[in-house]
Order: structure tokens, then C-alpha cells, then sequence
């Protein structure tokens, strides 16, 4: 996959703690588990891994949070694409029930995790708000409100001037308050997760590519790039929107779309207290959602789709630079300092994907832009099916690898689809 155009590097890159030391791959060894992939999923799992007493190897092709780990929006958002009814409604309800409460904890996970290790990552818990641009997406947030709220979730409705109020932006005609929403420095995390795993006793190998997986007897051959393999009893694959194919055909199960971001230069305190002056996170209810909030240095960030291909230069962020100057007028003259993307794995269901290709090889797919939350916490369930064995560690059952038909021609629909969603979503008033 073509690295992102290079005007600056990403905001997270540049305002991030130092990396750990994950030195490439240099001899043969052998581990009761090799990670593949070094984002939240795949560290998450390493970290609980090796606590668990599992000799852990993991290996990631670039440095760890490399991809869409160290580059989204770092907004913790719990929960998934779906409301609980839904869940319940896709997979039983007893199975349904298991899984909402997965989902509904996903945000704590996170920050449970930054505090229980110490780890240096800028972070803020004050809630997120979906604001509803369209009367449907009023009816969309009420109705998310009031079943998160039965689930114990601390929920707010907002009418029109509490979400101008609280946003800073009278763009929208309401909206609702998830109070156990966040932010974090995305990269740092990452980092973070790399220290606590390394502290735990999993070994960390950055800059190693994986170029084959080869079943030998009840054990697996990890071939990589470095020239040296490991020997593990089981293997966890969790590239996400960078998966490649090692295993045959799961690439072709995901749409790998870009999440398009943008930051402004620091803001004055003045101005700092026009727009989210309560620290919260927002997204709304568009199909091609706009996402914005701070960052822990008084930074304005808006995130959105963006072209599916690989950006080529700074106009493929002006639509994001517009929408923020008509979301908050009172910046229209504030300096745009970074802008970057990243890939998102999105599956057909907008659910994620567990796969079992075969005996001892596991394989977690999809995040569906609630990532942080949901991949951390997924490595740590994950964990603990690898060690025990029992399906009921999952939160979702294993599921045959189906691609998506025609997959070759989803960039063409991809694109269309952001064209026509762009017309239908409306404008920002």
C-alpha cells in the first residue's frame, strides 16, 4: 500500500511520545503465538498474551501504529454501527446480549488500560456528541439514546440550542450526549500498547514483513521479508485496512476506504471557548460522517472521506477545510498545519469479522471507524480464546471467509457512493 502523499507528517506523529525500540526480526525463534500486525488489535492481544504467562512474538511490517492505529481521529467512541436492538436482532438474543455489553465497555477498555500501566498518552474523557443534521437523524438519536440508556449507558438528548451550545456550531438541529466517550493522542496509545507488552514479556519486532504462512504439522511457519521465520503453535492475523494475502481471499472481504483529516494551527483561548467548550468529541449522523475535536494542544481537527486512492496533494482536503470553515466561521482565518489519512477496513455487514481459515490461525477484520475501542478490546478477547480454546471468550461467532463479489470493481461503486452520498447527506448550513 502507497504511503500517503507527504505534505507534514500526521499531527500524531509529530506531537507523539518517542517509540519503543521494536528492532527487526533477526534469527529464527520459536513462540506459543506470532501477532500479525502492529495495531491496537494485534498489541492489545500481545500485551494480554504475555500477561497471561503465552510467549508472544509479534511482527509488524512497518513500525508498530504505523497504519490506521497511529493516523485516525482518536476519537473513543463505545459501541458499534448498530443499536442494541439490532445487535440482539443480528445474532440472538442471548448471544446479543453478550455482545452489546462487549460493545458498551469498549471505551473503558481504553482508558482503563492507559491508566492501570501509566502510559504517556494525552487523553480527556468528557463525552461524545452525535449531532442530527436532518429530522431522521433526530429520530436516529433519540432512539440510540433512550436503548444505550437502558443498558446503564449515561445518555443525554440535546434540542437545538443545547447542541449549538455545546458544539459551538448551530449547523445542527439536536443531537445526544454518550457520556463514556473520549479522546486520546491516537500514536501515543499505540506506543503505549508496544511498552506495556514489551513490559509484559511479548517481543516486538518493527520494519518485519510477513510473506507467508505455511501450516507444518500442528504448528505454524511465519515467513518474513528479514529472511528468518518463526516457528508458533498459533498465529492471530489483524492487518485490518492493510491486509495483504496471506490467507486466500480476505482481502477481498473488506473495502479499505480513506479517512481524510485535517488540524489547524493551535487556536487562542478565546476562540478555544466558541467550539466544544466542554471537551467534548462529536460526530453526526451523515453517511459520510464529519468527525472534529481537539487536541490535547488547543488544535482544531475535522476528518471525513476523502478520494478512495491514495491522496496526491493538497486538494484532496479542501472539501474538510471548507466544511470547517462553514461548521465554525469564527476560524475561517486559522492556518491548517497538518493534514493526513489513513485506511479504515469496512466489511459488507459494517460488522467486524472473526475467521478460523484453519486449526491454530485466527483472524480479526473490520473496525468500522470505532476502532480504538473496539480493536483494543477485541485483542484482549481474542487473547483469551487463543489460550483457552473456548468459543464463549468470543464476542462474535467464527465466521467462513466470504469476499465481497466483484471486489475488483468496488473502488468505481466506492467512489460513486461518496458522490451520491455527498449530494443526499446535504450541505453544511
Amino acid at each position: 500500500m502507497a504511503e500517503p502523499f507527504p505534505l507534514s507528517p500526521s499531527l500524531w506523529a509529530a506531537t507523539a511520545p518517542p517509540s519503543a525500540a521494536t528492532p527487526p526480526l533477526g534469527e529464527p525463534t520459536r513462540a506459543d503465538v506470532c501477532v500479525i500486525g502492529g495495531g491496537y488489535c494485534g498489541l492489545s492481544a500481545a500485551l494480554h498474551l504475555a500477561e497471561q504467562g503465552t510467549d508472544t512474538v509479534l511482527l509488524e511490517a512497518r513500525e508498530p501504529g504505523w497504519g490506521a492505529s497511529g493516523r485516525n481521529g482518536g476519537q473513543v467512541i463505545p459501541g458499534l454501527k448498530y443499536d442494541p436492538a439490532d445487535l440482539k436482532a443480528k445474532v440472538g438474543d442471548e448471544r446479543g446480549r453478550a455482545l452489546v455489553d462487549f460493545a458498551g465497555r469498549t471505551a473503558d477498555t481504553v482508558f482503563d488500560l492507559i491508566d492501570r500501566h501509566s502510559m504517556d498518552v494525552p487523553h480527556v474523557r468528557a463525552g461524545w456528541i452525535q449531532g442530527a443534521h436532518t429530522e431522521t437523524g433526530l429520530s436516529e438519536v433519540a432512539r440510540r439514546a433512550e436503548q444505550w440508556a437502558a443498558w446503564g449507558a449515561e445518555t443525554e438528548l440535546l434540542d437545538r440550542n443545547a447542541v449549538a451550545r455545546k458544539l459551538g456550531t448551530d449547523s445542527y438541529l439536536g443531537g445526544w450526549v454518550d457520556k463514556r466517550g473520549g479522546a486520546i493522542q491516537p500514536l501515543a496509545f499505540a506506543r503505549g500498547l508496544v511498552r506495556a507488552a514489551q513490559a509484559a514479556g511479548a517481543r516486538i519486532h518493527g520494519e518485519t514483513k510477513v510473506t507467508r504462512l505455511e501450516p507444518r504439522g500442528t504448528r505454524w511457519h511465519v515467513e518474513t521479508d528479514r529472511g528468518v521465520a518463526v516457528d508458533a503453535g498459533r498465529v492471530l492475523l489483524a492487518t485490518n485496512g492493510y491486509t495483504g494475502d496471506l490467507v486466500p481471499g480476505l482481502r477481498r472481504t473488506v473495502i479499505a476506504v480513506n479517512s481524510f483529516q485535517v488540524a489547524t494551527e493551535p487556536l487562542t483561548d478565546n476562540l478555544r471557548k466558541t467550539i466544544l467548550p466542554e471537551g467534548h468529541v462529536s460526530s453526526d449522523t451523515r453517511k459520510l460522517l464529519l468527525y472534529f475535536r481537539f487536541d490535547h494542544q488547543g488544535r482544531l481537527l475535522m476528518g471525513g472521506r476523502g478520494p478512495f486512492r491514495e491522496p496526491t496533494g493538497p486538494d484532496d482536503w479542501a472539501h474538510l477545510e471548507r466544511v470547517l470553515g462553514k461548521l465554525f466561521p469564527q476560524i475561517k482565518d486559522t492556518p491548517i498545519a497538518y493534514r493526513w489519512c489513513g485506511r479504515v477496513a469496512v466489511t459488507r455487514d459494517f460488522m467486524p469479522h472473526l475467521h478460523e481459515p484453519a486449526p491454530g490461525l485466527l483472524v480479526d477484520i473490520g473496525c468500522m471507524g470505532r476502532g480504538i475501542g473496539l480493536q483494543t478490546t477485541m485483542g484482549r478477547a481474542l487473547a483469551r480464546y487463543l489460550t483457552s480454546g473456548q468459543a464463549t471468550d468470543l464476542p462474535l461467532p467464527i465466521l467462513p471467509i466470504r469476499p465481497i463479489p466483484f471486489h475488483g470493481l468496488n473502488r468505481a461503486y466506492v467512489s460513486a457512493f461518496i458522490a451520491w452520498y455527498r449530494m443526499t447527506d446535504g450541505g453544511v448550513k
